[in-house]
């Protein structure tokens, strides 16, 4: 339909869609590696961008659009992290002491 847009996939250099069952967040291209990953290490291990990108064997452009990706994207990675501990659970996973963000 005209006017109407199409998720913008398009805006992403480094990062793409891969399928999956229910997940919906974007990977680093070419590898197998959540976005979210790299942004919560980042975060958790209070990394600067360069060293987040050494890390990851990333450039550090593609280190901010995952920052600018995951912090737009704030509500989604929240409910797949909920969908991901619910699934453990199910799985007796949880209740073993690992720690699922």
């Amino acid at each position: 339909m005209p006017g109407l847009q199409p998720p913008n996939w398009a805006q992403w250099k480094y990062l793409v869609e891969r399928p999956h069952p229910w997940r919906r967040q974007l990977y680093v291209k070419g590898r197998r590696l959540l976005a979210s990953t790299v942004w919560q290490d980042m975060l958790a291990n209070e990394l600067s961008l360069d060293e987040t990108a050494a890390n990851f064997s990333l450039p550090v452009d593609a280190v901010v659009e995952i920052v600018r990706y995951c912090e737009t994207n704030q509500e989604l990675l929240k409910m797949e992290a909920d969908e991901e501990r619910c699934r453990l659970e199910e799985k007796g996973l949880a209740s073993i002491g690992i720690r699922v963000k």
